[in-house]
């Protein structure tokens, strides 16, 4: 359904830079038809296991469930673009709507970083469920089927904090690509909600998903992480390849099976991840992962930072509190299980300058003489990484 609708004139007459004059491009709603080939090659329903009857989003929590009234992209919907089409060949009329939220901005963006519009496209026409390993439970999760991109369910809290942080994501995104700037975020490319709407019944389903490139495309990988910084995160291990371990699989296997880096790829790593933990911080985000994966066979590190799409919002601060006060019971002080982003972005950082072990060479620096790490260096400058080039 994405594939069709980006393809489609009515999309391009609304992205279009030709069109004069202010419009309302989320009021804008264009109509066509589809045989039933068409909705076999590009909607993908079958392949995606997409069921058009089911309702996604049964919980407050998820964006499919947000109703008219509480909708909030209501202050920006004039950068998206909504397209609508139906299968008029069918006995059982189908209308399907879809938006694509900040529609020229992200195609902005996948202009410097995908091969062309075209490939992108031809990506998400074709596309499989996927069970993904250390997901959320009840998440959509698809792959296209050239594995280079993955479609991921977004819910109300993902949607409405992205809202809030689009203008900083998009500008450091370019900014950092424009420049050369170190980063290691894993680039989210669109964010669209699917609509399906029987006519006959009115029964309607929504799903909004965001389609993020695949890191690890291309990848024989004998190990993958996910990296919090956080020691009490475990999952036994299988032994399998596939399996996704976290921090502290990573801290037991240090003894036996470390990971080693070359000195400039330690630095360029240190480097990213504090460009990238001061733009979340900066932006309110937190519980964020470095998504690491180990090539042996090319020996590589394909590392990632995903899952920043979660802001600091009142709860969090709520239970943090709470926990810091011990007003409802037990130790004062208590380390909280949610902590800060500021404080989330110092873990996380102290911790990635431990997990990577360097090689030293002739081109080494001396060790330092004091104990100074990355994570406490520059602290006194914090106020100015807002501005990372």
């Amino acid at each position: 359904m994405i594939s069709y609708a980006l393809a489609s004139p009515e999309y391009r007459f609304q992205v279009s830079d030709e069109v004069d004059g202010p419009k309302e491009s989320g009021d804008l709603t264009a109509s066509v038809s589809l045989t039933d080939s068409v909705i076999q090659s590009l909607l993908s329903v079958d392949e995606m296991n997409l069921d058009p009857h089911r309702s996604f989003g049964s919980t407050d929590n998820q964006a499919g469930s947000c109703n008219s009234n509480m909708d909030p992209l209501s202050s920006t919907k004039s950068l998206h673009v909504r397209v609508s089409f139906g299968d008029d060949g069918s006995s059982d009329k189908v209308k399907y709507t879809v938006t694509c939220y900040y529609a020229k901005r992200f195609e902005a963006l996948r202009r410097m970083c995908c091969p062309s519009e075209l490939d992108f496209i031809r990506s998400l026409s074709r596309c499989k469920k996927w069970s993904a390993q250390g997901g959320k439970s009840n998440v959509f999760f698809a792959k296209t089927l050239d594995d280079r991109f993955i479609i991921k369910q977004v819910t109300k809290t993902e949607l409405e904090s992205f809202i809030k942080i689009a203008s900083g994501y998009f500008k450091y995104l370019t900014e950092s690509i424009d420049s050369r700037s170190p980063t290691c975020l894993a680039k989210i490319l669109g964010i669209y909600q699917v609509t399906t709407k029987h006519l006959k019944g009115g029964k309607e389903a929504k799903m909004v998903v965001l389609v993020m490139e695949n890191i690890l495309f291309r990848r024989n990988l004998t190990r993958q992480y996910d990296l919090k910084g956080s020691r009490s995160r475990y999952v036994p291990s299988s032994g399998g390849s596939n399996k996704v371990l976290l921090d502290q699989n990573l801290i037991e296997s240090m003894r036996t099976s470390p990971i080693f880096v070359s000195s400039k790829a330690k630095r360029l790593l240190e480097r990213a991840i504090w460009n990238d933990t001061a733009f979340l911080a900066a932006s309110d985000v937190m519980d964020y992962s470095l998504l690491v994966g180990v090539d042996e066979e090319n020996q590589e590190l394909v590392v990632g930072i995903i899952d920043f799409m979660r802001q600091y919002t009142w709860d969090k601060h709520l239970e943090t509190w709470v926990k810091a006060s011990g007003i409802l019971g037990g130790p004062k002080n208590a380390s909280p299980t949610v902590i800060s982003p500021k404080q989330y972005k110092k873990r996380f950082r102290k911790a990635m300058a431990t997990y990577f072990l360097m090689i030293p060479d002739q081109w080494s620096p001396p060790p330092p003489s004091s104990d100074i790490s990355l994570s406490d260096r520059g602290e006194e400058n914090e106020q100015h990484e807002t501005s990372i080039k």
